[in-house]
């Protein structure tokens, strides 16, 4: 049990450009020591550059690689009677967007290429069709949490 009050959670101002909550979220995982502007033209970057390419709403489309990407259970790990046994757990909606932009993130980053804006661009439009290292990711850990079926039991114990 923690002791004290638990933090509590800051509301977060709609990005400018297109006033949503969860781009400004992404905005803010992609800055770097502090340097907002410069996430901001990163992001807004690769938005237009799907909007050129797919010629479909740049929101929709980020909207849409999200959804393809949240992880619905992930592994935890669970100390019982001396053993550590990985154990599958749902993971709620936060935990769901954090994950979902720092594997979007990872993924574009470890792509060769040119700027982190055009490798942005091209991995939320692979996340949206499912494949490119966000998914695989994605995959993974729910490949983990299948394997891992059997010590589900352990979870009503686990915080």
């Amino acid at each position: 049990m923690a002791r004290g009050k638990s933090a509590q959670k800051r509301t977060i101002d709609p990005d400018p450009k297109y006033n949503s909550e969860l781009v400004a979220k992404f905005i803010n995982y992609i800055m770097e020591r502090g340097k907002k502007t410069t996430a901001q033209s990163i992001v807004y970057g690769a938005f237009d550059i799907i909007k050129k390419n797919k010629d479909k709403d740049p929101l929709k489309v980020f909207e849409k690689a999200l959804e393809a990407i949240r992880p619905q259970v992930e592994v935890r790990s669970r100390r019982v009677g001396g053993a550590n046994y990985q154990v599958p757990m749902p993971v709620s909606g936060k935990r769901q967007d954090a994950l979902a932009f720092r594997w979007i993130i990872a993924a574009a980053k470890a792509r060769k290429g040119k700027s982190m804006t055009e490798k942005l661009a091209f991995e939320l439009e692979d996340a949206v069709e499912g494949v490119g290292g966000a998914a695989k990711k994605k995959e993974d850990v729910h490949r983990m949490a299948e394997a891992n079926k059997a010590f589900a039991h352990f979870a009503r114990f686990a915080r």
